[in-house]
């Protein structure tokens, strides 16, 4: 029998294991119902998914349609633009044509406007519709337009330019000798707001217009000013002649010298002649500083190229008039001189004194800068300075004693004591070798105004081989040798080096001949695509280089038949040789569709192309 003890405590623990169960058991169902509960969910979501695929699939045509609508719209917007755009072409005539009549007169910037808007639709019609009614018009209202701007450059230039006051021209050469501080006088010639419209009108003209006639039409009107300032000075000088003839420099020296002649009570005809030579004195001086403060003005508005021309056109009638007064004064001095009145020569005198002074700044207003582009010979021939040198000393030869003797006197070396036709031989040599080698050295300095290397090549090629023939055709190669041997060679070697500098600008053409950046391949093998364009690239490279030198370089020259001869065919050589190999590297090889489009050339028309250099006439 169990104790009663034990089946309590047997009891209570079977009751904890049912509770514990009963836990457990709960525990279970909540997790049921949680599992029921998310699974519901789950369903849910997976109908609601459903639902937003149907509706993805509906909204999506929607979203497509709205884009190709909005892509549309955005067409026919751009296609609106670009029709008012070239309508407004049409438009431009009627739009311009009240500004254009009414001239650029008062309101250049706007007038300048309507200009650019005309050549836009002038380019416009070119380039789309050549056959267009509308290119006519516009074409004769920019022809218009720009007749207006000429008339209009004209008329500004004709209408400011005035003659330099006498008083003011005194002021700037200093005329007032009373005064103890000299100002610098600056001549203004045209108001500042006038001088920046002709500006702008003459740097239209020239990019524009294409017409440089307004060139001629700024040295007309400003020539015919600096005459007039120069004879309003001559004239304020006549006028104030009763004066005048009292303080004249050329009078005061005049009576200084002669000191027993008395001072007349009124100008008599020696004076007048003094009068005109004081008048003359100051015009020299006068055309001097006005023809500077010409040039200067003359740089604002005349292109670089054009200025020198300009310049000379400008002052030539002022420096012939002047030149014919002074002639008239040594007449009238001629003359006084056959009356035996030979104080008259004492009146010139001042004029000769002055023209001493002022002859630096006359040089320098009057100077041409002989190494200026321009000034030198644009196809590479023998310059005008190498002929005239040679020449020079060519003549010199008909008078080698003459000249030895002449070098020999100068000589004070004890070996000048010894005088000897051998001895005045050697100096002639040496002074002929230097004006060789001063000549080279002026040659070399005037072809560094060449840009292209290659023509600054010809260049002294030209004039050495020039040199070079020159001395071998007359007795100078001989009489050089007497005290420099080697001078022939020298020669020889600077026309050959000349020559490989001329060839170096052919490697921008035969460089892309070369095997560089070409790819190792098998013949038929399929190229990359950078693959082919690299090859594509070369042929491009090495078309467009020999079109742009052959077109340069046919209009150059080589005067000596034997050296151009020699120069193309080693040219030939050269390049035919590279690019023979290049085509035969090339031959099987697949890079285009169109190898008509890459390989224009055959060898033998790169050789008939490379003739053709140096003859403007092929």
């Amino acid at each position: 029998m169990i104790p009663t003890e034990d089946a309590s405590a047997r009891k209570r623990e079977i009751e904890d294991k049912l509770k514990q169960e009963q836990e457990t058991l709960s525990f279970i169902r909540e997790s049921l119902e949680k599992s029921d509960q998310l699974t519901k969910g789950m369903v849910r979501e997976l109908i609601s998914s459903s639902r937003l695929m149907q509706l993805e699939n509906s909204i999506i045509p929607v979203h497509k349609q709205t884009e190709n609508l909005q892509r549309l719209q955005e067409n026919v917007d751009q296609t609106l633009s670009c029709l008012d755009h070239v309508i407004s072409y049409y438009h431009v005539a009627k739009d311009t044509d009240k500004i254009i009549r009414e001239g650029p007169a008062g309101r250049l910037d706007e007038y300048l406007a309507c200009i650019a808007k005309i050549q836009k639709a002038v380019e416009y019609f070119q380039d789309n519709n050549p056959d267009s009614p509308e290119l006519n018009t516009v074409k004769a209202r920019f022809e218009r337009g720009k007749e207006l701007l000429e008339a209009e450059f004209r008329s500004l230039l004709t209408r400011y330019s005035k003659p330099v006051p006498p008083i003011l021209i005194l002021d700037a050469i200093g005329g007032d000798e009373d005064m103890e501080v000299q100002e610098d006088v600056t001549l203004e010639h045209l108001p500042e707001a006038v001088l920046q419209d002709i500006i702008c009108i003459s740097a239209w003209l020239l990019e524009y217009g294409r017409n440089q006639d307004f060139m001629n039409v700024y040295f007309q009107v400003r020539s015919s000013q600096l005459d007039r300032s120069i004879k309003g000075l001559k004239e304020h000088f006549r006028k104030n002649s009763a004066t005048s003839a009292l303080h004249s420099p050329a009078v005061q020296t005049k009576r200084k010298e002669t000191p027993t002649k008395k001072p007349p009570k009124r100008p008599g005809k020696d004076d007048v002649l003094d009068i005109e030579i004081d008048s003359y004195i100051h015009c020299i001086s006068a055309f001097v500083k006005l023809a500077q403060s010409e040039y200067a003005l003359l740089t604002e508005i005349i292109p670089e190229h054009h200025q020198k021309k300009t310049f000379d056109s400008l002052i030539q009638e002022a420096l012939d008039n002047l030149m014919l007064e002074g002639d008239n004064i040594v007449s009238a001095a001629r003359r006084a001189i056959m009356r035996h009145d030979y104080s008259a020569v004492l009146t010139i005198f001042p004029i000769l004194r002055h023209l001493k002074q002022t002859k630096p700044d006359f040089d320098a207003t009057l100077q041409n800068d002989p190494d200026k582009e321009y000034n030198m010979p644009k196809d590479g021939t023998v310059h005008e300075l190498t002929s005239n040198a040679i020449l020079f000393l060519q003549q010199l030869l008909d008078f080698q004693e003459t000249a030895g003797a002449m070098l020999a006197s100068q000589e004070s070396s004890s070996s000048a004591s010894s005088y000897s036709s051998e001895f005045s031989r050697k100096l002639l040599s040496t002074y002929i070798y230097k004006v060789l080698g001063n000549l080279q050295l002026n040659l070399s300095n005037k072809a560094k105004v060449y840009e292209d290397p290659a023509l600054r090549a010809v260049f002294l090629h030209n004039n050495y081989n020039y040199i070079l023939k020159s001395l071998e055709k007359s007795e100078l190669i001989q009489l050089v040798a007497v005290t420099h041997k080697k001078v022939e060679g020298s020669y020889r070697e600077l026309i050959e080096q000349e020559i490989q500098n001329y060839q170096r600008s052919w490697l921008r053409v035969t460089e892309h001949l070369t095997e560089r950046n070409i790819p190792a391949f098998q013949p038929g093998t399929k190229l990359k695509d950078k693959e082919r364009q690299i090859i594509k690239d070369k042929f491009k490279g090495f078309n467009d280089g020999l079109e742009e030198l052959c077109k340069i370089q046919q209009g150059w020259a080589v005067p000596d038949k034997e050296q151009r001869d020699a120069i193309r065919q080693a040219q030939k050589r050269v390049v035919s040789e590279a690019y023979r190999a290049f085509l035969q590297r090339c031959a099987n090889i697949s890079f285009t569709k169109n190898p008509e489009k890459y390989h224009r050339y055959s060898a033998e028309q790169v050789e008939e192309m490379i003739d053709k250099l140096f003859d403007t006439s092929a």
